[in-house]
């Protein structure tokens, strides 16, 4: 029997250094060779690898031309399984950059754009009985405006998935009926992955859906892991993480969902030149079934903090990348807290500053926002005090409850990190050769704004917020956010920092566009010194083709202005 395509393909790194190469990540439904063949020549081949009885390829693309946009096919065994029979969408193609140096007999080439899309948590909900749960799945409505001209300004260039791909905590209707089929769910973990196979479920359950199949198989993903692909609050504090390893169910819950990041999203953010020297990687296709391996790697990934950099960096021509890891490098110690450990804070700080001034663009990013809505800011700072025990044992009993209902876990939460960031961010962003933009993307919080910090930099410094993807969020947590950032949010804020004792924070900032509550990405486009900011919101038609509204469109100028004080 003929090997099938079981997910996939996505494509995932694209070389923007000489344009000529890319990856192609899939699944197949039995060992083969997986091959990408390209319309002009260029592709490549390479034989599955297994995984718990999955099978898997990373194909290397080789011999693309620079500057073009080529179609593709994914062959089986040398029978094509993609693209799809009948499908409603354009062939996958693969888009490379133009060099912009000059070359023999043609002059330089204007300053290229780049249009990086990003934005967080999409959970899956298939629609039923014709109700859409949460709403227009923007990825979906991003494939419509991108299938409609694909050759236009619509399409990214890459997208950034900057956490909560899957749910494994909140799974849809007919995953939970899948599960019941499969184990007892009044046993814990009851309605959540538990093993490696519930969560190839859930990211098929996600990935296969039509419209985000083909639109991740035809522009570039870069992700990250964000609370949910493993469980809610994951990694919160010192206390909850030893009562989770308590429970006899969760090794096999991190491993899984360790060893499912590792596959599904992580293989896919390195480049060529990094696969070729990880170490995983080559065992995992030099043996026959390398399940054991990847066990392994997780669970030290797990039981060793630092044992493994998810963290990542990519450079884009002159804008560079650096994608951070905030959920398994925190040091937990209610006296040490950090978001960073000190090696993970130092990767950031060393490819920040490496080659300053040969970028024109800084992205940092990190799925929990640096700079929140002040209440929301100060009650963090707050409880995290609390939780040290500045007002004693009883105070410290509520705040650990408190962090854990409310998810009081952002930078704010990690007051050395937050500083450690702002200084980092106004050192980058500071002098004769700082970029034109430094600006940290984020999601989580269900909502889009953008955020402004008052310092003294040369640099345009930004907080961009792009959340959800694919969610809801409640009118009292809409209220919430509101409240957050308006004037009462500020004078409550206030009234918390002086009860735990925190004093203001290092550097004012102020919001100064949303928020905005919804499905939706933001989109900016760099082009040489120049940052343009778009917000698009998901919508349905009469007709029930989905779309992406355009909300907010603006060039990103800066600076805001220096001083320290009140936020």
């Amino acid at each position: 029997m003929a090997a099938g395509l079981r997910l996939g393909p996505l494509l995932r790194h694209v070389d923007h250094e000489r344009g000529d190469s890319a990856t192609v990540w899939m699944e197949a439904d039995r060992p083969c060779t997986a091959e990408v063949r390209c319309a002009d020549g260029a592709g490549g081949a390479v034989r599955t690898f297994q995984i718990a009885g999955h099978h898997y390829a990373l194909v290397p693309v080789t011999g693309l031309a620079p500057g073009t946009t080529t179609a593709y096919e994914v062959l089986l065994d040398g029978v094509r399984v993609w693209p799809l029979p009948d499908s409603p969408f354009p062939p996958s193609t693969i888009r490379t950059p133009e060099p912009s140096a000059a070359r023999p007999g043609r002059p330089a080439a204007r300053p290229a754009s780049l249009r990086v899309a990003f934005g967080s948590c999409r959970q899956a909900c298939p629609p039923t009985e014709g109700r859409l749960p949460h709403g227009v799945d923007a990825l979906n409505a991003l494939a419509e405006r991108v299938a409609a001209d694909p050759g236009g300004e619509g399409r990214p260039d890459v997208v950034l998935l900057l956490g909560d791909q899957v749910y494994a905590d909140h799974l849809s209707a007919r995953t939970r009926q899948w599960l019941a089929a499969r184990r007892d769910l009044s046993e814990p973990p009851g309605a959540q992955a538990a093993d490696y196979e519930e969560y190839t479920r859930l990211y098929q359950e996600s990935w296969l859906d039509p419209g985000t199949r083909w639109l991740l198989s035809t522009v570039p993903s870069l992700q990250m892991f964000d609370d949910h692909d493993i469980i809610d609050d994951w990694n919160t504090s010192a206390a909850w993480l030893d009562e989770i390893r308590a429970a006899p169910w969760w090794r096999e819950r991190i491993i899984s969902g360790l060893m499912a990041y590792w596959v599904h999203q992580h293989l896919g953010n390195l480049s060529p030149a990094e696969l070729a020297v990880d170490k995983l990687y080559a065992a995992v296709r030099e043996t026959p079934d390398g399940t054991e391996a990847l066990r392994a790697f997780a669970a030290e990934a797990d039981a060793t903090p630092g044992a493994v950099r998810w963290s990542y960096r990519r450079d884009f021509g002159r804008t560079r990348l650096l994608m951070v890891d905030t959920r398994t490098r925190r040091v937990l110690a209610e006296d040490a807290r950090a978001m960073l450990d000190p090696a993970e804070q130092q990767w950031l700080r060393d490819n920040a500053l490496e080659g300053h001034g040969s970028y024109d663009h800084l992205l940092i990013g990190t799925s929990l926002p640096w700079l929140m809505p002040p209440l929301v800011h100060d009650a963090e700072g707050w409880n995290a005090a609390l939780c040290r025990g500045v007002r004693g044992e009883r105070w410290a009993r509520f705040g650990e409850n408190l962090r854990r209902r409310s998810d009081l876990e952002h930078w704010a939460a990690f007051p050395a990190s937050f500083a450690a960031l702002s200084d980092l961010v106004e050192e980058v962003g500071t002098g004769p050769r700082a970029p034109a933009t430094v600006c940290v993307l984020s999601g989580d919080v269900h909502h889009a704004y953008v955020a402004e910090p008052r310092l003294p930099t040369t640099a345009g410094v930004f907080q961009l917020t792009s959340s959800p993807v694919h969610n809801s969020v409640h009118r009292t947590v809409r209220f919430g956010f509101r409240l957050g950032w308006s004037g009462t949010g500020r004078w409550l804020g206030r009234l918390l920092s002086r009860h735990g004792r925190t004093g203001r924070p290092p550097l004012s900032w102020r919001r100064t566009a949303g928020p905005w509550f919804g499905n939706q990405l933001m989109t900016l486009t760099l082009t040489g010194g120049r940052a343009r900011l778009q917000l698009d919101q998901a919508r349905r038609e009469k007709r029930g083709r989905d779309r992406l509204v355009t909300v907010l469109d603006r060039e990103l100028t800066g600076p805001s202005g220096g001083g320290h004080g009140s936020h």
